[in-house]
C-alpha cells in the first residue's frame, strides 16, 4: 500500500529550489499559520528547516499536517501543491542542511555568517524537517 503520493517529475524544479515556497501550518486553535521557506526534495520526502522554538516548529510538534505551496513567481500559472504528513524532525544534520539551503537560495554559506549574522548560531537552533507527500495538486496552464 503506497502511503504517499508522488511529485510528478516535470514539478520537481520547484520542490528543489528555488524558488521559495510557502509552508501552512496549524496553530493550536486550528488557525492556518504561513511562512516562507526555503525547500528542496530529497526523492520521497520535501525537506525544510526551522529553529528551535520558532511558531512553525511548535505547530508541526503538535500537528504534523502542513501544506506547502510551491510557486515560481515569473511563472504565475504554474504551481504544485503538496499536502504531507511532517514525519521526523530532527537537530542532526540540521545545520549541514541549512547552510546547503542558504548556498542554493542566497549564494552564500555559512548560514550563520554568511546569510544572517553570525551571533545568531548562540541562540538558534537548526531543525531538519521531513514531510512525507500525501496528496498532490499541480497546475500548468501556460499552454
Amino acid at each position: 500500500m503506497n502511503l504517499s503520493a508522488d511529485i510528478p517529475t516535470e514539478f520537481l524544479d520547484l520542490v528543489d529550489g528555488p524558488p521559495a515556497a510557502a509552508l501552512t501550518t496549524l496553530m493550536p486553535d486550528g488557525r492556518p499559520q504561513t511562512t516562507v521557506v526555503w525547500c528542496d526534495f530529497d526523492g520521497e520526502c520535501l525537506r525544510v528547516n526551522t529553529m528551535r522554538g520558532f511558531r512553525k516548529e511548535r505547530n508541526m510538534r503538535l500537528n504534523p499536517r502542513v501544506t506547502l505551496l510551491c510557486f515560481d513567481p515569473r511563472e504565475p500559472l504554474r504551481y504544485l501543491e503538496v499536502r504531507g504528513v511532517v514525519e521526523e524532525m530532527t537537530e542532526a544534520g540540521a545545520l549541514e542542511h541549512l547552510d546547503g539551503l542558504s548556498r542554493r537560495y542566497t549564494g552564500l554559506t555559512p548560514y550563520f555568517g554568511g546569510c544572517v549574522p553570525a551571533e545568531l548560531a548562540a541562540t538558534e537552533t537548526p531543525v531538519l524537517c521531513r514531510i512525507r507527500p500525501m496528496h498532490v495538486v499541480c497546475l500548468d496552464a501556460r499552454e
